[in-house]
């Protein structure tokens, strides 16, 4: 009789032990992860086999860990993809706006530009249209990164239309190519223009400069961003992460999640290069958002489009007004020049343009298909003001993205169990409560990082190339604030690593231009001054011509 009980009692023994032993859930998990199920086991088997998972009795063979390991580091890189989505896509999205903007800004321009002058003002526009042009080549090719001081393109576009004009108000004479540039030489002496070269080129200068460098920073943004965001782990993370999320299933335990903090340090321990970006990342992100402030404010290209045309035509009259006293000075200190004695040619070119001249007025613009891509620019900027405004919300919402990213990566349903359940929960060994503290954030403090072998002495070379990337382009910004003309490189090199050192020291790098300038000789105040006869027709032909500048920068601006 007790031999019968002794025997039950064995039998139930050895009943209850079979099913802890079973691996049908297992099969059932890993099936519906699109694995094959020939080498899953229906009982666990002896684990010494295994090299990351407890080698006790266990459901996982070694192709079965080595195919988890895989899916567990796909699973993460995804994840980390997904939680930076947001904010790479405001990077992206905002780039591919501001740039359109201001590309068909600059288009929209010479275009409407050209066909304007072409049917207003005829062959005396087409025989001097390439100063205009070359105006709006350089302002492309400053935009798009090229080697342009904008400043002295400014400078310039002044300097020749004061040639071409100091021309045509003396067409009795003859001017030699080094006659012009001596009149050229004496802009800054004479002001022939008066004030509004300076003013105007202050007031541009600060809107392009800030116009493109914010662009350039969405654009290093958005790079840095979505190449740190595709950063592979290194061989320390992929185990910790088979651990933390496959283990349980070779511990016949695939419904069990983990604990929230075993994913924070985990997690901490894969990104912790990545969270070393934070405060270069940070401070580039204050610095895109005081630009955006200028681009709301002072350095809004609007309020600089729109006056533009009477600043010109104010200039243009400063000219007309002291016509004489220019050019007398003009010749005391180049020279007088030689007469040309066809009177013929002089009567015939200035009976063909003796056009009255008058001062540009807002009312006058004229009335053209170009009005309305004009206008449509219009409504583009006044689109681009609110996004002005959405991109810097979207902005302030990116700080701190990389010291929260193993946060935002552990609050994912399908990472954790969540914060409320610390007992239920996976901890790397067994179902129980997790017991180490949470490690701070970056690549020194995971020295004693329990869950990722981390070595600390050998930061990631690829995200120490993007924090130098934002350092440069945050420098760039802090430049562009007072309007200060930078270098602009490529972000590619930038990003790249090859050739991205700032060579800043300070917050202000330096600018890559040596200003060279050829003085021109002060007047002596004891020489008479020459007098210079009335204007002829040819002179007022000749304001009728500059007159269009007033629609030129106008438009580069709408």
């Amino acid at each position: 009789m007790f031999w019968i009980w002794g025997a039950a009692l064995f039998s139930l023994c050895a009943m209850s032990d079979v099913k802890p032993r079973s691996c049908i859930e297992v099969r059932q998990a890993y099936s519906a992860k699109g694995f094959s199920l020939v080498s899953v086991p229906y009982q666990k088997i002896a684990g010494e086999h295994l090299r990351v998972c407890p080698q006790e009795f266990t459901c996982c063979t070694t192709e079965m860990e080595d195919k988890l390991s895989q899916k567990s580091k796909l699973e993460f890189e995804n994840l980390v993809q997904e939680t930076s989505h947001f904010v790479r896509t405001t990077f992206v999205l905002w780039h591919r706006k501001f740039d359109e903007f201001f590309r068909s800004l600059l288009e929209n321009a010479e275009k409407s530009l050209n066909e304007i002058f072409v049917r207003t003002y005829g062959l005396l526009y087409t025989q001097n249209s390439e100063v205009f042009q070359d105006l709006f080549t350089e302002l492309k090719l400053y935009y798009t990164g090229g080697n342009v001081n904008l400043e002295e393109m400014l400078n310039d576009f002044w300097a020749r239309l004061l040639e071409r004009m100091f021309q045509l108000i003396n067409p009795q004479y003859h001017f030699s190519e080094d006659y012009l540039e001596c009149v050229s030489k004496y802009i800054d002496q004479l002001k022939p223009f008066g004030e509004v070269p300076r003013k105007l080129k202050a007031q541009v200068t600060k809107a392009f400069v800030a116009a493109r460098t914010f662009v350039q920073g969405l654009t290093v943004g958005r790079e840095v961003a979505n190449r740190v965001s595709k950063l592979s782990p290194n061989s320390g993370c992929i185990q910790a992460l088979l651990k933390m999320l496959y283990c349980p299933y070779c511990r016949g335990l695939p419904t069990l999640k983990p604990c929230n903090n075993y994913c924070l340090n985990v997690m901490k321990g894969c990104l912790a290069n990545q969270a070393d970006l934070d405060i270069e990342w940070n401070l580039f992100i204050d610095a895109m958002l005081l630009v955006a402030d200028r681009l709301e404010g002072p350095f809004n290209i609007k309020s600089v489009m729109d006056p533009i045309d009477m600043k010109i035509s104010e200039a243009i009259m400063n000219l007309q007004e002291n016509s004489g006293q220019v050019s007398g000075k003009v010749f005391l200190g180049c020279g007088q020049p030689k007469s040309l004695h066809s009177s013929r040619t002089l009567r015939s070119f200035s009976g063909r343009h003796n056009t009255h001249f008058k001062p540009y007025s807002l009312h006058e613009r004229p009335t053209t298909a170009a009005d309305t891509s004009m206008d449509r620019l219009r409504t583009i900027w006044r689109t681009m003001q609110y996004g002005v405004t959405e991109i810097k919300d979207r902005l302030k919402i990116s700080k701190k993205m990389w010291s929260t990213l193993p946060h935002s990566v552990c609050k994912d349903e399908r990472m954790t169990g969540g914060e409320s359940n610390q007992e239920q929960c996976w901890n790397g060994h067994s179902k129980a409560r997790y017991l180490p503290e949470v490690m701070t954030d970056g690549l020194i403090n995971q020295i004693s990082n329990p869950e990722v072998d981390v070595d600390i002495t050998r930061p990631d070379t690829f995200v120490r190339q993007q924090i130098m990337a934002l350092r440069v382009v945050t420098n760039k910004l802090r430049n562009a604030l007072n309007g200060n003309d930078v270098n602009f490189q490529d972000t590619s090199e930038e990003t790249s690593g090859s050739g991205s050192g700032s060579g800043c020291t300070d917050d202000i790098c330096p600018t890559e231009y040596d200003y060279i300038t050829t003085e021109a000789q002060p007047f002596e105040p004891d020489r008479r001054e020459l007098e210079y006869s009335g204007a002829s027709p040819l002179r007022q032909s000749l304001l009728i011509l500059v007159t269009p500048t007033v629609l030129v920068l106008e438009r580069q601006w709408r």
